[in-house]
């Protein structure tokens, strides 16, 4: 994994908000998905870390945002956690992953990345955490991916058409998006893998045929040899 991603480690998230703008309003869900990868240079997803979040004092809270995902902010078993310890709860084991792949950090991939990073990043300065495992600024957005991959940008369409289940009751929350994401970037990645090994056979075998005759096969008549 260390040298795949040029010593990053990908790692799936999805965070549930209460709006659009990662500086007023509320952080409410993150989950996470490390990627693993096996002997054959194949990645799955690894197992989901996940917490709910306290909105942090002044946060504001779009109602339009809550009829999207249907998070009940004061329901009694909803076990919310504070920003600090919610980032504690998500980036402890990230960073236990990344250096178990030997990889320098993680790198966060997500559908529309930027907003997930973006909500990430803003609890990070509002905390004072020092310890964020997530590169900054770089990530890997599965909108572009599968616009490449099957021409469909929306998370729904981009897993029907790459033949991999949804369902449209599940969706806005963050275990199930980043479950969902996950499988979605590691269908991209695998097959993108098999086609660069394909093609690779493909021009070796290339080469082959378009290789000329040895020698002896170019001499026809050994006798007008001098």
């Amino acid at each position: 994994m260390a040298t795949r991603f040029r010593g990053f480690l990908p790692v799936v998230v999805d965070v549930e908000t209460g709006g659009f703008d990662a500086e007023r309003h509320a952080l409410l869900e993150i989950a996470a998905i490390p990627i693993e990868m096996d002997g054959d240079g194949l990645v799955r997803p690894g197992e989901v870390i996940a917490t709910h979040v306290m909105p942090f004092p002044g946060a504001q809270i779009d109602p339009k945002s809550i009829e999207i995902t249907g998070i009940d902010i004061d329901h009694p078993f909803r076990d919310a956690v504070d920003e600090k310890a919610a980032l504690d709860r998500i980036f402890r084991p990230v960073r236990e992953a990344v250096r178990r792949h030997g990889c320098q950090r993680a790198i966060l991939v997500g559908h529309n990345a930027a907003f997930d990073l973006g909500f990430i990043n803003a609890a990070v300065r509002r905390v004072e955490h020092k310890r964020n495992p997530f590169h900054p600024f770089s990530c890997f957005d599965t909108v572009t991916l599968a616009g490449l991959a099957y021409g469909q940008t929306v998370l729904s369409r981009a897993m029907q058409a790459a033949g991999l289940a949804w369902d449209g009751n599940e969706a806005h929350s963050a275990v199930y998006d980043t479950e969902r994401t996950a499988e979605l970037f590691c269908t991209i990645i695998n097959r993108w893998h098999r086609l660069s090994a394909l093609d690779a056979a493909r021009l070796d075998q290339a080469l082959i045929d378009d290789a000329p005759p040895p020698l002896a096969e170019q001499v026809s008549d050994p006798g007008s040899v001098d």
